[in-house]
């Protein structure tokens, strides 16, 4: 990724979907950084606009104090009314001592002890496999081959569902993510006929075979010994004693079908993207791999795969010298914070041997951190530990394209031609 041309500050407009497109998206936010940090964005009725906050120290005092900016009025640009939050409500809608039990759940699966004791074998043999069936071939499309196989290979060990299913879980995950590219849904929540699903997560009716497919599992293992998440939440009680309602598990497990594949996979695609573009990075990893896990947190920064997360303010508060008003939509551009010139020296070279790179990907340190953050971290280091040793030459055969999305940073077709090494 280069840096793309800058944007006028008249023509920004982060609620404009398409206005994403070849990454027009990131020079709108270098725009703000730049100009209005704290900017208020309009948006088409229904919404009442945004507060768009693009600096890096902005978006973390946003993103730490939940009492003050809260997720429980939803964190996505879409608006609802009262009666339909707690239809919607999931584990990212809820804060406080409910949002921290229902962590813990699984949080402890996460851990790095608990992954390299217990899954980083399985995970670097895992990641040989999908290496090798990729390079059966001269070119594939690296998206449907490698960073999209891979993680949901995980997915479907740690919810212990067999492998020929994972193509289903990849087409649940497209259309959830995706849920405004028509190459990935019917029912485009951007568009007025999504309406009839709003009460539905990702205004979709998919969503509903996601719940009879998890259902299923939580009956069969309910009672059960198993180890798997579904065995977890179908068994485990919330240490705050308040059990998972059967729609909480719904949502629960809607979630992990998401991010357990989703973040990893686009994080994968746009670094290697990345290093194609800089190739002297891509041979510094290849002649050192010792750099690789140190390199993962500035590939991490780089990819971005996430653009946002919404919080709403419960009272009146000053920041960036703007009045935020009780009610408002505040929205942490954790893309924007990752190209911070203040934080990151030259931010748009991507330096596999920068240090300290405390990047905004998965919530830095915030209440709302990802919970899959450390196997996401595992997961990429593995797969360029396997993959850059195994390549003398990739290169591009055709045009990237990008999902239409002003939610994820994502990469839905990118189609290479490898030389094995």
């Amino acid at each position: 990724m280069t840096r793309p041309d800058p944007v006028p500050l008249s023509e920004v407009d982060l609620s404009d979907i398409d206005g994403f497109a070849d990454l027009r998206g990131f020079a709108q936010l270098d725009t703000l950084r730049a100009e209005d940090p704290v900017h208020w964005n309009p948006e088409p009725s229904p919404n009442h606009g945004f507060w768009a906050i693009t600096r890096y120290d902005d978006i973390w005092t946003v993103d730490k104090d939940s009492d003050t900016f809260t997720s429980e009025k939803f964190v996505n640009l879409e608006e609802l009314d009262d009666a339909l939050l707690d239809k919607r409500r999931s584990l990212l809608e809820t804060d406080g001592a409910r949002h921290q039990a229902m962590r813990r759940l699984i949080q402890r699966e996460f851990t790095p002890r608990n992954l390299m004791k217990n899954y980083e074998g399985f995970l670097r043999q895992l990641t040989r496999n999908t290496i090798d069936t990729a390079f059966e071939e001269s070119e594939f499309d690296f998206v449907e081959k490698i960073s999209a196989d891979f993680p949901i290979q995980v997915l479907a060990r740690l919810l212990d569902v067999p492998p020929e299913d994972t193509p289903q879980l990849i087409a649940w995950g497209n259309e959830f993510v995706g849920n405004t590219d028509p190459d990935f849904t019917d029912h485009r929540a951007d568009l007025p006929d999504s309406e009839e699903y709003k009460h539905l997560p990702f205004r979709t009716p998919t969503v509903l075979e996601v719940w009879d497919y998890g259902n299923a599992l939580k009956e069969a293992r309910t009672g059960g010994d198993g180890t798997d998440l579904v065995s977890i939440l179908a068994n485990r009680l919330p240490d705050d004693g308040v059990p998972l309602s059967p729609l909480d598990f719904n949502h629960y497990f809607t979630l992990l079908v998401i991010a357990g594949n989703e973040t990893t996979r686009h994080a994968i695609s746009n670094a290697m993207l990345a290093l194609m573009q800089q190739p002297d990075q891509l041979r510094l990893l290849q002649e050192q791999p010792g750099l690789v896990p140190n390199a993962v947190e500035e590939l991490l920064r780089w990819a971005s795969p996430v653009y946002h997360f919404r919080r709403t303010a419960t009272r009146d508060v000053e920041l960036g010298g703007k009045e935020i008003k009780e009610g408002d939509k505040v929205v942490m551009w954790f893309a924007s914070g990752n190209r911070d010139e203040s934080v990151f020296p030259d931010p748009w070279k991507l330096d596999v041997t920068r240090q300290n790179v405390d990047h905004m990907t998965f919530g830095k340190g915030s209440p709302h951190l990802c919970l899959g953050n450390n196997l996401a971290r595992m997961e990429i280091r593995l797969m360029f530990e396997e993959l850059l040793p195994r390549l003398k030459e990739i290169e591009l055969t055709g045009d990237v394209r990008r999902i239409r999305s002003n939610f994820v940073n994502g990469i839905k077709a990118f189609p290479v031609r490898v030389v094995p090494a």
